[in-house]
């Protein structure tokens, strides 16, 4: 189909649809198919030529995807984006009016993927122009995919086996995609509740479970909820393919932080793996209590962790620097009673900077609090007291 006729594509088009062929009229419709290549169908007014062939609604969804192949031909990604629009509203009428089938759904979802590219697209292009908000293509692109969840999720009559349910995943999927990429993420719990509460959530695609966890794991990282981003996170990089190294890497960026705050550091050779070097002196520096380490691995890969949102994630490992650093000095003392001075020295030869009395009693303070420390600080006698059993709880049982 890559060098074919217009009427040659049309009437393949029309024999997808004839025979209920989801997924070659799927990618009849894709702009991962090589036919968007072909100049024949590249039409800046195609719908004369479409209504002489292929009957409503289906005409509006093939003209929108031959004008989006013009428009992107010429490096319009702005009507671009609008024409896939068009298409998306007449499948999502296709959806609607055919009710006990969901062999449209494979066209469906080609056609959300593609929106959302030329969205990101559009955006892109905004900006050059000084046009718009940033996200602002994305955020309507969002409105409108989110009408087909809709028309999805509310299809409870149907069987199991022609239910459009199915959809529901793929779709929240490209849904969390761009509210990650928008920063709208308190858009994302009403979908997520709506798949954790469904009766077809262990029954989806694994690869759209793995999806599925990972952004719900990364949301619950920075909702602060480490337990539950652990167990997604951890099932999305088991569960992911073992050839697709990238997205085993892209996890581990948002699940090693995640495990490091639980107290579990990474191997060396796992790092080296997936080329995650970066994180090889942070946690070398937590687990040995080394301050100045820490100060300066963060600073030195301040960059990396900042393009891929875990600093601040990471500037919390601080406490547990704190916590080993503390319990070294207790080792090397070999008493339950430590004078404050010795910790504000051990933090000076950090180079801590402004480092006295009350600052290092407030960093006492928090760890008695966060149970990382079993004691209390005697100010009378400006020392910690600390228990005579387990005075430092493992981190990994908090």
């Amino acid at each position: 189909m890559a060098q074919t006729s217009l009427v040659s594509y049309l009437h393949n088009v029309s024999i997808c649809i004839n025979d209920k062929d989801g997924v070659g009229l799927a990618e009849c419709v894709s702009f991962k198919h090589p036919h968007v290549s072909n100049p024949r169908l590249r039409l800046e007014q195609p719908e004369a030529d479409v209504q002489r062939m292929i009957d409503p609604p289906w005409d509006e969804l093939v003209a929108g995807h031959l004008r989006a192949c013009w428009a992107i031909s010429v490096e319009d990604y702005i009507e671009a984006y609008t024409t896939q629009t068009y298409a998306l509203q007449a499948i999502l009428k296709v959806i609607q009016q055919q009710k006990d089938e969901n062999w449209q759904l494979p066209v469906m979802y080609d056609v959300i993927l593609d929106l959302r590219y030329f969205a990101n697209l559009a955006d892109k292009q905004q900006r050059k122009k000084s046009v718009g908000r940033p996200g602002d293509v994305l955020e309507k692109a969002a409105e409108q995919i989110m009408g087909c969840f809709r028309a999805c999720v509310t299809d409870t009559r149907a069987e199991i086996r022609v239910s459009k349910r199915w959809a529901m995943l793929p779709i929240t999927n490209q849904l969390l995609k761009i509210y990650f990429k928008i920063n709208k993420l308190h858009l994302c719990k009403p979908l997520i509740t709506a798949i954790e509460n469904s009766d077809l959530r262990d029954h989806f695609s694994s690869a759209q479970q793995v999806t599925f966890r990972y952004f719900v794991g990364r949301k619950a990282m920075f909702d602060g909820d480490y337990r539950t981003a652990d167990e997604y996170l951890s099932y999305a990089f088991s569960q992911c393919h073992r050839f697709s190294k990238n997205n085993k890497r892209r996890i581990l960026t948002y699940l090693l932080p995640v495990k490091m705050l639980l107290g579990h550091m990474p191997k060396v050779a796992l790092l080296h793996k997936y080329d995650l070097m970066q994180f090889a002196d942070v946690a070398n520096a937590v687990r040995t209590g080394n301050l100045l380490q820490f100060n300066e691995a963060l600073s030195q890969h301040e960059g990396f962790f900042i393009r891929c949102g875990v600093y601040l994630i990471l500037e919390k490992l601080k406490i547990h620097t704190y916590r080993n650093l503390f319990k070294k000095v207790y080792l090397i003392m070999k008493t339950h009673q430590l004078p404050i001075d010795i910790f504000v020295d051990a933090l000076t030869l950090m180079k801590e900077v402004d480092i006295d009395n009350d600052e290092c009693q407030c960093i006492l303070a928090n760890l008695i609090y966060e149970n990382r420390i079993k004691g209390y600080i005697s100010h009378q006698h400006n020392k910690l007291v600390v228990s005579k059993q387990n005075p430092f709880p493992s981190l990994v049982n908090q």
